[in-house]
């Protein structure tokens, strides 16, 4: 088994799956419940991840809760971050099934607790990593401050993410001003903001987070295929009624830039920082996103998120995967 990486492979056809279904978690978001907003073909959920030289160890539920006895997990991120934490808490539910769980979501903390485990797993939302403010002249992004952090403090582990919102534009900037150093911008290269707000974040996390203590990971990159010329498809194509993956284990439209900053950041931290490397498989999933059956029906077309069950599933259980290895992603 050596030299293989779990995040290089393709995707093979299995009639096991999916591990769950979504009708089993009555907590899903309405925007992820592909099957239950009516996407009627089911192919996409019959995919299994397969590592070019090895095999992905199993998901086991059970497992997974009985390491994690009394610990507190948490994500932290964007709406990306919703997906994998609702992913993980559907797995989980669906392998005990009667096992008691509460859910309290209060501001920008939700909290899915497992009583018989005594398991907290969190999610808490920020967009950015860094703060993003209202003051009297208007909304303004920090790049070099996070005032949120201590609700980051004293947990077993954290999974870090950050990328969509940095490319709003238009109405959809829920920016006026972008603060560094001291100066204002209107605007700058959303790459350059977005790496000097990682640095921010990087800063933060080898100040405050003691790796002893804690396990830290980051949430890869999630692709959208909004582009049908990076898959090789007509002009003008979208995910909406793609049902299959690319097949092989290469993307046509080559890798998202943010992914060499995240990993760059990540090589100057004095904190091992674990990366979810999800970026490349995800891009083999055009298949995968709610597209019409997600936030706004027909209207919509949803090209970022992902459905549940579906491509989230394999990201926790990559996740699990370096748990159980100790923290080998490449074994």
């Amino acid at each position: 088994m050596s030299g293989c990486d779990f995040f290089q492979g393709s995707w093979i056809y299995d009639d096991t799956y999916p591990l769950y279904n979504s009708s089993m978690c009555s907590f899903i978001d309405n925007q992820f419940d592909c099957e239950g907003n009516g996407r009627i073909d089911k192919l996409y959920l019959k995919y299994k991840w397969k590592p070019q030289g090895c095999e992905l160890p199993k998901f086991n539920g059970q497992d997974f809760l009985e390491r994690m006895k009394g610990k507190k997990i948490m994500f932290v991120g964007d709406s990306l971050s919703l997906n994998q934490w609702q992913s993980l808490t559907c797995m989980l539910h669906a392998a005990v099934p009667q096992s008691n769980f509460s859910l309290q979501r209060r501001g920008d903390l939700s909290t899915f607790y497992f009583q018989d485990y005594n398991i907290s797993l969190m999610l808490f939302r920020n967009a950015f990593l860094v703060d993003l403010v209202k003051e009297k002249m208007g909304r303004i992004l920090k790049l070099d401050s996070i005032q949120d952090g201590n609700s980051w403090k004293g947990l077993d582990m954290l999974i870090f993410n950050t990328w969509h919102w940095w490319l709003h534009k238009g109405s959809a900037k829920p920016w006026d001003y972008i603060q560094k150093g001291g100066k204002l911008y209107k605007d700058m290269d959303r790459l350059i903001a977005f790496s000097e707000g990682l640095k921010t974040w990087s800063k933060w996390v080898d100040s405050n987070i003691d790796p002893s203590r804690t396990k830290v990971f980051f949430q890869g990159i999630s692709p959208t295929h909004y582009n049908g010329a990076e898959w090789n498809a007509s002009k003008g194509t979208t995910c909406n009624s793609e049902t299959k993956p690319i097949t092989g284990s290469v993307y046509p439209g080559g890798s998202p830039p943010p992914v060499a900053v995240v990993k760059g950041v990540l090589s100057k931290m004095s904190t091992a920082v674990e990366l979810l490397d999800v970026t490349q498989l995800s891009q083999l999933r055009k298949d995968g996103h709610p597209s019409i059956y997600g936030i706004g029906g027909a209207k919509g077309n949803d090209c970022s998120h992902w459905c549940l069950a579906g491509v989230p599933d394999t990201w926790n259980q990559l996740f699990y995967a370096i748990l159980v290895t100790n923290g080998k992603s490449k074994i």
